[in-house]
C-alpha cells in the first residue's frame, strides 16, 4: 500500500497495519508533522467486503477525504464507491433537523426533536389502542451496524411489541440464507476468501464480482495467477466472464437445471466423492435418482446453451482436487433461488469440495451487513444469535434475558414485500422504516407506492431524503457510517469493527439514540437505556450466547488487535472460526443434508405477447437504489441514467428508445448493444428512481420459503421508442438550513445521455 501524501501519513511510524496500532488507531493518529489531520482506521460503508479504510478528519472535525488500508480484506484497494464513499459525510443533501407534515398535510417542515418525536410516540399508541400491537410495522436494513440491527428486532418485539419486522436484506439474501441452513445447519459461507489461493478452480453463478465487489476481484485474480481455472455461469458475459476458462451463457431462471445437468455427468463419469458421501452427508440416493432424469441434452435444451458447456462444467469441476463455488443475486433472487443454491451446494457435496483449504463454498452479501444484518433478530422469523422465533427453547432463553415474559414475545411475523402489503388491507396501518428505500427496491413498484398511500402514518430514519423518505409524515434524521462506529460482519463471516470519526452534522443523531427516545416515549425507556454503540454491543454478545451466531467472545478490544474475527466466537479465549465444517456441519449428527431440487419455470413465463426475458441488477458506480450514490458527482458522471441492454440481432443502434414494456409497467431506456448477452434477454439496472425505475416492471412472485422477490426473470417485450424517459435528480430535503444546494451532483440526470459503464446480473 502506498503510504499516500507525506503530510497525511495513513498509520504511525513501525505500524504495518491498523491492527497493530491497539487503541491508538480506534482513536484515531495525529501525525506531528500534520497535526491539524485525523487518520480514523474503519471499514467501507457499500457492499459485504467491506474494505479496510482510513476516514481523514480536519482539525475542525470534517471528513474530507479517505485513504486505503492494508487490512487484510483488502490490502490497499478500494473501489470507485469506496474511494468517493466519504463525500456523503458532509454532503449538502445531509438532513439536519427533524421534519413533520402536519396533520392536515401539506410540505414536510424542520421541527424539533421533542415535537418529532413526541409526535412519532402518539401515532404508535394511537393506532396500536385501535387496532392492536400488529397494525403497526417496523422495516430495518442490513447497512446498519449489527448493533443497530439487533435494537431493532428488540425495539419492535419489546417496545412495540409487534410481530410486524422485518429488513431490506429479504431482497437480497434469504435464499441463500435458507439454503445454507438446509444443508449445512448454519448459514454462513464455509471459508475465508484466502482460501481461493489454494484452489484449482473458482465458480462464480450469478455473481458479476468486477463490478459489485470489484476488490474481492483481487483473490480469484490469485487464484488465476496460481493457476486455477475460472468457470462464469451468467446469461450476460460480466467482466469476469470474458477472461474466464468458461462462460456459461444460460437463460435467466434456469439455473436449476443446469446444475442437475453437470451433477448427473459427474455421476455418470464416476467422478463422486463416494468416501466423503458416506462418512458426511445424508440424502444422496434421493439426490442421485432425480439428476438422473436431467442429462446434459435436456438441461442444455432449457438453459439455451450447448450441452457442450455443461460436460466441460462438470470435467473441470469433477477432476480438480479443490474448487470453490461462490454465487450472488442472479441466482437467488428467482421463486426458486432456494433451489437454486441448493442445487450448487448439492454439486460440493457430491463432490467434497467443502471443510479444507481451497475446498468451499460461498454467498457474497450485497449489502455492507448483509451477514451480520439477518444473524441478530431483524429478520421476520428470527431472535438474536440467528436462534428460531418459534423454538421455544430459544424464546425463552431470549425472553429472559430480556426480562419479559415469554408470552409476551410475538410470533413470527411476514416478510418485507407480504408487511407492505399489509398497508392495502389496513392490517398494517403505522410503519417505522429506517436505512431502505421501497419506492425504488421492491419489485412492482407502483403496487408499493399504492401500499404506502393506505398508511395513517409513516415515520423514515434516514440521512438523505430518499424518494419514500419524501412520502413520510416525519423524517429523523440519523448518522452516516463515519459518526456512529459499531460492528458489521462481512461477507466471509468476519465480524469488523468501525470506528466514529465525526460528529453528526446539525441536529442529526445516532439510530440507537433516536430509537432509545421513541421507546422511552412508549414506557420502556428502561430496556434501551444505552450510551453508547459500546453497551449496545455488549448485550448482543450475551443475546447470542449459545445461540447458532455466537458473538459472545467477540469485543471491540479483540477486533481492533486481530482486524476482525470470524464468528462463531464461544469464548474471549477462542480465535474464531475461519473455516466451517472441516470436522463437522451444524446438524446433531454432524452431516450436511443433500437436497432435492427440481427446476420449474419462473413465475412469468415468456410467451407471444411478451417473448423476451427480463433481468435486472446493479452497475458498478451505484449502490441499491442510489440514494447515496446518485448523490456524488463522480459516480453519477461515470453512469448518470440507466440503459437497457439488448442483442444486436434486436436492430437497435446505440442509443436508440427502446421501450421495455412488462404486465406492471414500462419504460423508454437509451439502448446499450452489446454481444455480451444472449439474444432473448434484456438487462437494465435498478438504481434510479420515479420514471425510470427498473421495479416498475419486475414481478412481485415470492419464494414459498424465503419470500425473496424474483426481480431476475419477468416476461416482456420490447420494441422501438419515440423518446427516451427522463431521469428525475435525487430529492432535495425542504425547509430552510436542512440541504438542498447544488451538492456534489454534477450532471444533470433530466437530459437523456447515452448509457455509460456496465450492468451486471447480481443485486
Amino acid at each position: 500500500m502506498s503510504a499516500g501524501p507525506t503530510s497525511y501519513p495513513v498509520i504511525p511510524p513501525g505500524v504495518s497495519d491498523f491492527r497493530e496500532a491497539g487503541a491508538e488507531a480506534a482513536a484515531g493518529w495525529q501525525s506531528p508533522e500534520a497535526s491539524e489531520v485525523t487518520l480514523v482506521p474503519t471499514h467501507c460503508c457499500y457492499c459485504g467486503v467491506q474494505c479496510g479504510m482510513y476516514l481523514k478528519v480536519d482539525g475542525e472535525g470534517h471528513v474530507f477525504g479517505v485513504e486505503p488500508s492494508a487490512h487484510d480484506i483488502n490490502k490497499g484497494k478500494l473501489c470507485p464507491k469506496g474511494v468517493t464513499a466519504y463525500q456523503q459525510v458532509d454532503h449538502p443533501d445531509r438532513l439536519l433537523h427533524p421534519l413533520v407534515r402536519d396533520a392536515g398535510g401539506g410540505e414536510l417542515r424542520p421541527a424539533s426533536w421533542d415535537e418529532a418525536l413526541d409526535r412519532v410516540a402518539a401515532e404508535i399508541r394511537r393506532i396500536q389502542d385501535a387496532y392492536g400491537p400488529d397494525a403497526f410495522g417496523v422495516y430495518s436494513g442490513s447497512s446498519l451496524v449489527t448493533e443497530n440491527t439487533y435494537l431493532m428486532g428488540k425495539f419492535a418485539r419489546v417496545a412495540l411489541k409487534t410481530k410486524h419486522i422485518d429488513y431490506n436484506g429479504r431482497l437480497c439474501m434469504v435464499s441463500a440464507a435458507a439454503a445454507n441452513k438446509k444443508a449445512f445447519g448454519i448459514d454462513r459461507a464455509a471459508n475465508p476468501w484466502q482460501d481461493m489461493l489454494s484452489t484449482q478452480v473458482v465458480l462464480l453463478a450469478g455473481a458479476n464480482v468486477a463490478e459489485c465487489f470489484p476488490v474481492m476481484s483481487h483473490y480469484v485474480w490469485g487464484a488465476r495467477d496460481r493457476g486455477a481455472k475460472l468457470i462464469v455461469v451468467d446469461p450476460r458475459e460480466t467482466p469476469l466472464a470474458r477472461t474466464a476458462d468458461l462462460h456459461v451463457p444460460l437463460r435467466p431462471g434456469t439455473d436449476a437445471a443446469f446444475f442437475a445437468a453437470v451433477l448427473h455427468a459427474i455421476d455418470r463419469d464416476g467422478r463422486i466423492d463416494e468416501a466423503f458421501i458416506a462418512e458426511r452427508t445424508v440424502g444422496w440416493h434421493d439426490v442421485r435418482e432425480t439428476i438422473g432424469g436431467w442429462p446434459p441434452s435436456r438441461a442444455a435444451e432449457i438453459c439455451g446453451i450447448d450441452a457442450e458447456l455443461i460436460e466441460r462444467t462438470a470435467t473441470i469441476w469433477g477432476t480438480a482436487e479443490r474448487a470453490m463455488a461462490f454465487h450472488a443475486r442472479g441466482i437467488e433472487h428467482q421463486i426458486q433461488g432456494v433451489e437454486n443454491a441448493l442445487s450448487i451446494i448439492n454439486l460440493v457435496l457430491a463432490t467434497g469440495q467443502i471443510g479444507a483449504e481451497g475446498k468451499g463454498y460461498g454467498t457474497i452479501t450485497g449489502q455492507g451487513n448483509g451477514q451480520g444484518g439477518r444473524e441478530h433478530g431483524q429478520k421476520a422469523d428470527q431472535l438474536p444469535g440467528a436462534r428460531d422465533i418459534e423454538n421455544p427453547e430459544h424464546r425463552e432463553f431470549i425472553a429472559d434475558y430480556w426480562g419479559i415474559d415469554e408470552a409476551e414475545l410475538p410470533h413470527a411475523g411476514v416478510s418485507a414485500v407480504e408487511l407492505v402489503h399489509l398497508m392495502e388491507t389496513g392490517d398494517v396501518r403505522g410503519f417505522l422504516a429506517l436505512c431502505n428505500n421501497p419506492f425504488v427496491s421492491m419489485p412492482n413498484a407502483t403496487r408499493i407506492e399504492r401500499c404506502y398511500d393506505q398508511l395513517e402514518f409513516h415515520v423514515q430514519i434516514d440521512f438523505f431524503l430518499s424518494e419514500t423518505a419524501a412520502r413520510a409524515d416525519v423524517v429523523l434524521p440519523c448518522t452516516t457510517w463515519a459518526e456512529e462506529g459499531g460492528t458489521t460482519t462481512n461477507a466471509e463471516g468476519r465480524v469488523i469493527l468501525r470506528h466514529k470519526a465525526a460528529e453528526p452534522p446539525g441536529e442529526a443523531r445516532p439510530d440507537w439514540w433516536i430509537v432509545g427516545q421513541i421507546a422511552e416515549r412508549l414506557g420502556a425507556g428502561d430496556r434501551f437505556s444505552f450510551g453508547s454503540i459500546e453497551q449496545i454491543f455488549e448485550e448482543l454478545r450475551g443475546a447470542s450466547r449459545g445461540g447458532v451466531a455466537d458473538y459472545s467472545g467477540i469485543t471491540y478490544e479483540r477486533l481492533e488487535q486481530t482486524g476482525g474475527l470470524f464468528w462463531p466466537v464461544p469464548g474471549e479465549d477462542h480465535p474464531g472460526t475461519p473455516r466451517l465444517f472441516e470436522e463437522r456441519f451444524n446438524f446433531p449428527d454432524g452431516k450436511a443434508r443433500f437436497n432435492v431440487v427440481e427446476w420449474r419455470e419462473p413465475a412469468e413465463p415468456v410467451d407471444a405477447e411478451y417473448p423476451t426475458r427480463l433481468t435486472t441488477g446493479r452497475t458498478v458506480a451505484h449502490f441499491l437504489s442510489g440514494n447515496q450514490t446518485r448523490r456524488i458527482g463522480a459516480l453519477v458522471e461515470q453512469t448518470p441514467r440507466p440503459w437497457i441492454e439488448v442483442h444486436p440481432s434486436l436492430g437497435f443502434a446505440p442509443g436508440d428508445p427502446v421501450r421495455v414494456i412488462t404486465r406492471r409497467g414500462e419504460i423508454t431506456l437509451p439502448a446499450l448493444v452489446t454481444e455480451t448477452i444472449r439474444e432473448d434477454t434484456v438487462f437494465v439496472p435498478y438504481h434510479w428512481a420515479g420514471a425510470v425505475a427498473a421495479n416498475l416492471m419486475t414481478v412481485d412472485a415470492l419464494h414459498p420459503v424465503s419470500r425473496i422477490p424474483e426481480y431476475k426473470v419477468c416476461a416482456c417485450r420490447i420494441e422501438r421508442g419515440s423518446e427516451i424517459t427522463p431521469s428525475p435528480p435525487p430529492p432535495n430535503p425542504p425547509g430552510e438550513g436542512v440541504g438542498g444546494a447544488e451538492s456534489l451532483t454534477t450532471t444533470d440526470l433530466r437530459q437523456p445521455s447515452a448509457p455509460q459503464g456496465r450492468g451486471t446480473s447480481d443485486a
